[in-house]
């Protein structure tokens, strides 16, 4: 776990700021000793966003098959989403 002062931000934001991006992790903020806040470069809080969302989409299709959903082949799916592009660009 990475661990700055608040001071950190405050005293020396640009280097604050290259060292979040060159981290690409999140890090801890204290104040008064006790962890407060938590900071990330914006391309690595995207990351986690898009992590989240995918394992829910798979926690929701892991509950589909569990329930006996109909399966589709891979061919077909890769067709289904071929006539929807060219849909698209029509």
């Amino acid at each position: 776990m990475n661990i700055k002062p608040s001071t950190t931000i405050r005293n020396d934001y640009n280097g604050f700021s290259k060292y979040c991006h060159e981290l690409d992790e999140p890090v801890v903020l204290t104040r008064n000793g006790e962890a407060d806040l938590v900071v990330m470069s914006y391309e690595a809080y995207r990351r986690m966003e898009a992590r989240i969302k995918l394992q829910s989409k798979l926690l929701v299709a892991e509950k589909q098959v569990d329930e006996g959903a109909h399966l589709i082949e891979h061919d077909q799916v890769i067709a289904m989403m071929r006539r929807k592009i060219n849909d698209t660009k029509e």
